[in-house]
């Protein structure tokens, strides 16, 4: 005998009842219950005590936008910035010109003091600089700008998510402990157990580390899913304090089956880009764009919205390294512009140079191909100049690179050899060159620092302000 379901919205019905949440203020802005006695909870952001009436605007993060209650006087008197408050009354319509509906309540025990704060407590209502909320990590969310970049970011990652689902990928959760470096460059943070830290024995067998990128695992993934993506943190022991490096980041990674050829790839990041893009340029009123309406400085919000029409208006620019090389040489003897380092092939492109491309060249975003092979990392597929490998980088204005991906080898024999023109051990990857006799298919794939993608598409000028808790060389504050 076969039970048939409750139906959906009956079981949300049985669900409705004094354990439920109470509603936020998001939800009371997007469906004003009008008339409609109400409880609120909330942060206040600012008290306004008059002769007969007082204004305390409460906030509970999951808007932009405060929400104004009016109370008498007699209420306020506890109340100062950043007291957390519970207060009932009645959502009405608002005479005032700052938002349309406002909280109003009379009865005398409407409004409940739920946490006090100390006389030093640090957010006030005025202008706090990023360098001095930087000190404050445990309290800096709570200002209007940052908890912004906060919904900011979940928008962001949801829409991603949107993405990667419509185009038949499987999310997947690849391991952040590891045996391997992945980049080969030895920026790795070493993981062991504090009881063990100074015993013969290892807590794994052998020598563990954070990841630096979770490509290898994702490729494993990739010959069993076709198409495969995650969202991790990912670490380097790199020590630069830029404004745009992190010693732990978010990464997205992306790795598909079945390419020919490394500009599918380009072309489906573009597509990536311009598809969260979009969706932020028709939520302009809504949380996922709300740094709009939080932003002071409209000179940053026009930036904003320019840089979004931007790259939704115009195709890429796509050239190979040579080809980028040339410009800059040209360019530079031309005395049109002047670099620190030379431009030289064979070398790294150098922030600078990306900047220029990107800012002044192009004036738009560029897939930079076929990089030297011997600074990129061992596992990409080689061209037929064999100087050259199937690989890009997205360089964006302002920020640089963005984006870095390639066509895999799939290749053993060109695997090995280039392992051992590398020097590399393989003991701990013997695991990844199996791959390539168990079924292997040309495949390639993809890694974006998620940070950078925040800074440039929120006009954010540091890395470590779309970071709840940044972590680099010698900053790890709580």
């Amino acid at each position: 005998m076969s039970l048939k379901p409750l139906g959906f919205a009956f079981q949300l019905k049985r669900l409705q009842s004094s354990y439920a949440l109470s509603k936020c203020i998001s939800e009371i802005f997007k469906d004003p219950p009008f008339k409609s006695q109400i409880t609120v909870n909330g942060w206040v952001k600012g008290v306004r005590v008059q002769k007969s009436i007082a204004f305390i605007d409460v906030s509970d993060g999951t808007s932009f936008q405060n929400l104004m209650c009016v109370v008498p006087p007699d209420q306020a008197k506890e109340l100062r910035t950043g007291v957390s408050v519970q207060i009932t009354g009645e959502i009405k319509e608002s005479k005032g010109k700052s938002q349309h509906l406002e909280l109003k309540t009379t009865d005398p025990d409407s409004v409940k003091l739920l946490g006090a704060v100390l006389d030093s407590y640090p957010l006030q209502k005025k202008f706090h600089s990023s360098q001095f909320l930087r000190t404050i990590p445990h309290l800096r969310w709570k200002t209007q700008f940052l908890s912004s970049i906060l919904r900011f970011r979940s928008h962001v990652e949801m829409v991603l998510m949107e993405f990667f689902t419509q185009e038949q990928f499987t999310k997947t959760h690849p391991p952040l402990i590891t045996l391997s470096d992945c980049e080969g460059a030895g920026e790795l943070f070493k993981v062991e157990s504090a009881s063990r830290a100074d015993m013969a024995n290892k807590f794994f067998g052998k020598d563990s580390y954070l990841t630096v990128s979770t490509q290898l695992h994702l490729e494993v993934l990739c010959m069993a899913l076709s198409r495969v993506w995650t969202l991790t943190p990912c670490f380097r022991a790199e020590e630069s304090n830029t404004n745009r490096h992190l010693s732990e980041f978010w990464m997205l990674e992306a790795e598909i089956a079945f390419l020919s050829d490394v500009r599918q790839l380009t072309t489906f990041c573009e597509k990536m880009i311009k598809y969260v893009v979009n969706a932020l340029r028709q939520d302009l009123e809504g949380q996922g764009s709300n740094l709009i309406n939080s932003r002071r400085d409209q000179e940053l919000v026009h930036k904003m919205t320019e840089r979004w029409d931007q790259l939704l208006n115009s195709r890429w620019k796509t050239i190979t390294y040579t080809e980028a090389i040339d410009i800059l040489s040209t360019e530079s003897s031309k005395g049109n512009i002047s670099f620190q380092f030379k431009p030289t092939w064979g070398e790294s492109l150098q922030s600078e140079h990306e900047k220029w491309l990107t800012g002044e060249y192009f004036k738009s975003p560029v897939f930079v191909l076929d990089y030297p092979k011997d600074f990129k990392p061992f596992y990409m597929t080689r061209n037929p100049d064999g100087k050259t490998v199937a690989c890009f980088d997205l360089l964006v204005p302002d920020v640089g690179e963005l984006i870095g991906g390639s066509m895999r080898e799939q290749n053993i024999d060109l695997l090995l050899d280039e392992i051992k023109q590398r020097n590399m051990k393989t003991d701990n990857i013997e695991w990844y060159l199996s791959l390539r006799s168990s079924g292997s298919v040309s495949h390639g794939g993809f890694g974006m620092g998620f940070e950078r993608l925040l800074c440039y598409l929120g006009c954010v000028e540091n890395i470590r302000d779309v970071i709840p808790f940044p972590r680099s060389s010698n900053d790890c504050v709580c």
